[in-house]
């Protein structure tokens, strides 16, 4: 028979844990929200698993820095969160506010990828071939502004706190994307030919200016080519 001891101090994870008022459904679609970091995270890893992409694992790697950046921050500034965390979480959910980690971590992956659409894919004068960047670019900023309100909504961070992880997670993207494509992407061709690259197929593909369509058409001729192959054979 199992004991239990009522007296341990239980730790939970609290990257997951997000509390919200029972009833209030607002509060329920920003602590939704809240988790979007994770989501996040596990399309980088997929998206790296399956693309292998230079730039992908670039774009991820100043990511976990910008991530590793924030907690040196708040173990520096020592500020706390809000007195909310004391009285009703508990001493497991103190730990440091400033600068708030979700809203520095979902602004720079925003910005980086705003600045990826607007100066890093070319125009093409397909308006179609354009109309998905404003939805994308929209759509990124949209989520970056309701995670960081819901930070305050919540009572995770106070508004300074969240500020300051906005303006650092913006500047630390505007940072990491010049130098990704002042310094690391001319090297990109020469990393992607190295033995290692190659046996893990890890690729480069930041010259070719439509990769989806460049993907799409490939994958189209090469179908058509072996269905032909096949069919001859069969007769």
């Amino acid at each position: 028979m199992v004991s239990f001891d009522f007296e341990r101090k239980l730790k939970p994870i609290s990257l997951t844990y997000v509390v919200y008022d029972e009833g209030d459904y607002l509060g329920m679609l920003f602590a939704w929200s809240s988790l979007s970091p994770i989501f996040i995270i596990v399309g980088f890893v997929s998206v790296l698993i399956f693309r292998r992409e230079l730039h992908t694992i670039t774009f991820f790697t100043g990511q976990l820095l910008n991530e590793i950046f924030n907690q040196i921050l708040k173990s520096l500034i020592r500020q706390p969160r809000p007195p909310f965390h004391q009285e009703i979480l508990g001493e497991s959910h103190h730990g440091y506010g400033m600068p708030s980690s979700h809203a520095q971590f979902i602004w720079y992956f925003a910005t980086y990828l705003v600045l990826f659409i607007c100066f890093s894919i070319k125009h093409s004068p397909n308006i179609q071939d354009n109309i998905w960047k404003p939805i994308v670019g929209m759509a990124s900023l949209i989520a970056a502004t309701t995670v960081s309100f819901s930070r305050i909504y919540l009572q995770y961070h106070t508004t300074s706190q969240v500020f300051w992880g906005t303006i650092i997670g913006i500047s630390f993207a505007c940072i990491w994307y010049a130098i990704t494509f002042n310094y690391f992407v001319p090297l990109f061709p020469h990393i992607a030919s190295r033995p290692i690259c190659e046996f893990l197929l890890v690729r480069d593909s930041t010259t070719i200016p439509h990769i989806l369509w460049f993907e799409y058409a490939n994958a189209r001729t090469e179908a058509r080519q072996r269905h032909r192959k096949s069919s001859a054979k069969g007769h």
